[in-house]
């Protein structure tokens, strides 16, 4: 590859989930009256057609991890939970009286954060029936949410497997104990090996693995190691980010520098090696860091060339109105997009 013009493009870039990206977005919001226009004109015709999807931030965390680019709130305190969950519930609430008489047919379901997590089993349970209220569940619904080796436990995933989750998408970064440890991410081999276990277990259909290159630290060695334990374990489907470094927006980044990344070389050798490494066990790279086995059905979606992406990520069938949910949460009008407040204010 032409090493300028990989000098060129390694820079920090906007997320690739909207056009135009966020920081093209008007800072003026619409009104509520705008956005609720035009939230009913698709519902109309999206509710019936194919459903729609919701998308539930929770932004609290135990502790930082230092590479983190996400809406969090770090805090112990778990009395949290509750005032934020009769929030969330609320805002649904409110947004049901906007739709009318009509029952809202729920195509997709993510719950993302921070650590979703962080809830009680109990608190997530509730928050999802409560939500599914009063809604029609779609036959090909999809309900997924992201876990923490550290502190997901096995009534997590029976919880939200009660209430129609069947896809979990668990956090692995990477295995090295030294990039875990800069980057302030307490997990081991053995928490991500019973958590896709027992997950599969309880009859969990799609397990994603994220794991990230570039953190600091990473060397191919190293990174080559992570791959290989998680080829064998046999994730269905495995999220390969580029870490950015944008100190200047999230300032736990600032725990390490620039010294301590792969320069952009290195950064390019560690993911063909692990892209190489992935293909060769039998997973297909479906484009813009994903990859997938053949009996995924997100694999099925793009063989048939179905695939679409949305502020969830990648999905394997597409809805016109996607509502975001807590703080922070974008949602998608097809005509139009909307971001919550991003502070936790009163919690």
């Amino acid at each position: 590859m032409d090493h300028s013009l990989l000098q060129k493009y390694n820079v920090p870039g906007p997320r690739y989930t909207s056009y135009p990206t966020v920081p093209y977005w008007q800072t003026t919001p619409p009104s509520p009256e705008q956005w609720g226009e035009l939230v009913n004109d698709t519902f109309s015709v999206a509710n019936k057609k194919e459903g729609i999807s919701l998308y539930i931030h929770i932004p609290f965390c135990e502790s930082l991890c230092t590479y983190c680019g996400c809406n969090t709130r770090i805090t112990i305190n778990h009395k949290v939970e509750r005032p934020y969950l009769e929030a969330v519930v609320k805002e649904w609430e409110l947004y049901k009286k906007l739709l009318g008489n009509e029952k809202p047919v729920i195509r997709e379901l993510h719950i993302g954060g921070g650590t979703p997590t962080f809830f009680s089993p109990e608190n997530l349970k509730e928050l999802i029936s409560r939500l599914l209220d009063g809604c029609i569940v779609h036959e090909k619904s999809d309900f997924s949410f992201e876990a923490h080796p550290g502190n997901t436990t096995d009534e997590h995933l029976q919880a939200l497997y009660e209430v129609g989750f069947r896809r979990v998408s668990i956090g692995v970064q990477d295995f090295n104990p030294i990039v875990l440890e800069i980057i302030n991410r307490h997990q081991t081999f053995d928490q991500v090996k019973h958590l896709i276990e027992k997950a599969r277990e309880i009859g969990y259909t799609s397990v994603n693995f994220d794991v990230v290159y570039g953190l600091p630290q990473q060397k191919v060695c190293s990174m080559t190691q992570t791959i290989f334990q998680v080829i064998k374990m046999r994730p269905d489907r495995i999220a390969f980010y580029s870490y950015a470094h944008v100190p200047w927006i999230k300032p736990g980044q600032r725990r390490f520098t620039e010294e301590d990344l792969p320069d952009s070389m290195k950064k390019l050798a560690i993911y063909e090696t692990c892209r190489g490494a992935l293909e060769l066990s039998g997973y297909e790279d479906i484009g813009m860091d994903h990859f997938a086995l053949k009996t995924d059905n997100l694999y099925k979606a793009f063989d048939e060339k179905r695939l679409h992406r949305n502020f969830m990520g990648y999905t394997d069938s597409q809805t016109t109105l996607l509502i975001g949910l807590g703080v922070s949460a974008i949602s998608d009008s097809w005509w139009g997009y909307a971001q919550n407040e991003k502070g936790v204010l009163g919690i």
